[in-house]
């Protein structure tokens, strides 16, 4: 029985040692065929030619493979790699194929080329490799779909395990040249690792890469750590746009893709450390955020893009859920919402990225504040713009200290500087030292309902702003692509004249409405008191500043002596004081054109009781120039003042009040 035991056993180990040898013998023979198949493959579905140069074992399991290149019929060669070492999985040669495992990659480089219309790279995401890509639809094309299918060819193509090194990827076109060097990156049980260096025509970033991958989900977390002093940066923004973006590290991530109905949803985070932004529309100087970080939802479908409301967006302390959407199948609609929930004051204010709201940095709060705002335009009728935006704060909100702007200095006289093109031009006190002052009630109430009246009608019973003046700026200046209106209150143009800088940037506009709503919410002072410093700081001419300064210039008068023709003059010129000389001919004479704005003002005074009915039937177009201003206005030689032209005068009711 014994012997029979060892035959059987011999018998075994003979048979298992002829296979082997047989498999050794013929493993050559199996790796031309394995190689032959993943050459047909490629070919059959990619319009392609995939070269392999030599193909050998080296050694027990190893495998040699060098000279590769892949070149898209009649385009430029898209990949090339020196050599490529394998380890072949014992257990797959005794199945009679081989896979190829633990790569080791040297000396490889990926080059995408684009010419006009023609590029070496696009048949990776077609539908049909058959079919050539339609280069001249411009309308109507599904970037979710698109997307999707490069996110399905990158996620199919990841390698189990693999190590390159000397790893080169570039992209050139007429415009643009980007050139990626990568010493090495590893990519070894769901875990990557590499150190990169990107040019991107003149800019170059160094970084470390560091993140995980499951293709199987969908799923990738990288973090890019900058390795030189410089941060990094993002290219084509100072091209595009003059300005400059850049960080120490960002974390991506993707956690879920969905495709279903010829839409696209991603689900993931973003995390950014030591942001630093700079352009001249957004602040004077760079705006430093410590942290920003993202919770996203994002969907992409034909003429559809949608931020879901389930996005969170974090700015250091601060939270805000945000819905933003872009709609472009019939029209052009943009729809944006952000809400915040209720968060201590101080938490508000200490999270305000540094540079963007300079005045405001260092102020101290308590109690809680609570911020929602609605936008809708459709771009095809801006005149309907929806605009709604809600400051709330809890009952116990109290500002306890003030930041660089002390907003308690308008409760008493106080020294107020002028600036032009940033520089400054003349300081003076505003108070009853000076004798250029004048009280509220020393100001003619022509004037005063005149400038309310063209300014600010609503003044007095609003807290600040001026809803639908606002939502007709923000229609205006889409429809002119440039800030050319701003809906301005007469207190946001106090805490513009007194705080702010005249830069037109959307930080200061955002800064000089979160003061005004301090100023009204805190009720630091009375409305009465607002009216009155603003017209005695606004500007009315050539180093003219204020009502009094105003008065004497033009008129020789004091400011309780101004009539209503006269009021009504000084209020036309409040939005460009530096023209006012194109209001007048080189006689002194009103220029005809004022009219229409005499007979506006002036009939919505009546309508209100402001004026009288035979005040606004005697109203005329015709001021008396005394005092310096008819020294540098009227130029005519012997000029007859007597200004003896008949106005034709004509209702214009453009506010409908």
């Amino acid at each position: 029985m014994k012997k029979r035991i060892l035959i059987g056993a011999g018998v075994v180990l003979g048979l298992f040692l002829i296979l082997l040898v047989s498999l050794f013998a013929f493993r050559s023979s199996l790796l031309s065929y394995t190689v032959n198949r993943v050459v047909e493959k490629v070919e059959g579905r990619y319009p392609v030619d995939l070269n392999i140069g030599n193909a050998a074992f080296n050694g027990l399991t190893s495998v040699v493979l060098s000279d590769i290149t892949l070149t898209p019929h009649g385009q430029p060669q898209l990949f090339k790699t020196d050599s490529v070492h394998a380890t072949v999985g014992f257990r797959s040669l005794f199945k009679g194929r081989i896979v190829l495992r633990e790569l080791d990659v040297a000396n490889s480089y990926l080059t995408a080329i684009k010419d006009g219309d023609r590029n070496n790279f696009s048949f990776l995401f077609r539908k049909d490799s058959t079919q050539p890509a339609d280069t001249t639809a411009k309308s109507g094309r599904n970037y979710g779909e698109l997307l999707n299918r490069v996110l399905e060819t990158a996620f199919d193509n990841v390698p189990d395990q693999v190590d390159f090194s000397n790893l080169n990827v570039s992209y050139t076109s007429p415009n643009r040249v980007i050139d990626i060097r990568m010493p090495f990156l590893t990519i070894e049980d769901g875990n990557i690792e590499s150190e990169v260096a990107i040019r991107t025509d003149s800019l170059t970033n160094n970084m470390f890469v560091k993140g995980t991958i499951d293709p199987r989900d969908y799923n990738i977390k990288a973090s890019f750590y900058t390795s030189d002093t410089s941060g990094i940066r993002l290219p084509y923004v100072q091209e595009k746009f003059s300005g400059t973006v850049a960080f120490d590290t960002l974390h991506l991530g993707m956690n879920e893709k969905r495709f279903r109905r010829d839409m696209l949803t991603v689900k993931g985070s973003a995390m950014v450390n030591n942001l630093v932004v700079n352009h001249e529309k957004l602040a004077d100087e760079d705006i430093y955020l410590r942290e920003g970080a993202v919770d996203y939802v994002v969907s992409l479908g034909k003429n559809l893009f949608v931020v879901d409301s389930l996005t969170e967006v974090r700015v250091n302390k601060a939270r805000a859920n945000v819905y933003a959407a872009y709609n472009n199948a019939n029209s052009k609609i943009i729809d944006l919402k952000v809400r915040t929930e209720e968060l201590p004051a101080n938490d508000f204010f200490e999270s305000l990225p540094t540079g963007l709201f300079e005045t405001l940095e260092g102020i101290q709060a308590e109690g809680k504040l609570q911020y929602k705002m609605k936008f809708h335009v459709d771009l095809d009728s801006v005149e309907r713009v929806v605009f709604d935006s809600d400051l709330d704060a809890s009952d116990d909100f109290k500002v306890v200290k003030w930041g660089k702007a002390n907003l308690d200095k308008l409760k008493g006289p106080f020294m107020h500087t002028m600036y032009e093109y940033g520089k400054p031009i003349r300081t003076f006190m505003v108070g009853p030292s000076n004798p250029f002052y004048a009280p509220i009630n020393q100001i003619s109430p022509y004037l005063r309902n005149a400038v309310l009246t063209a300014e600010d009608a609503g003044f007095y019973s609003h807290k600040g702003f001026h809803e639908e003046a606002f939502r007709q700026a923000i229609a205006t200046n889409i429809k002119n692509r440039e800030f050319v209106r701003g809906g301005s209150t007469i207190s946001m143009q106090l805490v513009k004249n007194v705080f702010l800088t005249r830069k037109k940037t959307v930080s200061r506009k955002v800064e000089e409405a979160i003061i005004v709503w301090l100023i009204e919410n805190e009720e630091i002072i009375s409305k009465h008191r607002m009216f009155e410093i603003y017209l005695n700081i606004i500007e009315w001419g050539p180093d003219v500043y204020g009502a009094k300064d105003a008065s004497r210039f033009y008129f020789g008068k004091q400011p309780s002596e101004l009539n209503l023709a006269e009021s009504i003059f000084l209020t036309s010129i409040i939005p460009s004081p530096k023209r006012y000389r194109s209001s007048f001919d080189s006689y002194g004479n009103l220029r005809s054109w004022k009219s229409g704005y005499y007979r506006l003002i002036g009939g919505i005074m009546a309508r209100r009781g402001l004026i009288s009915q035979a005040e606004y039937d005697n109203l005329q177009p015709n001021v008396r120039l005394y005092g310096r201003a008819r020294d540098l206005i009227v130029t005519a030689p012997d000029a007859d003042y007597e200004d003896t032209t008949e106005f034709e005068l004509e209702t214009i009711d453009m506010l409908g009040f």
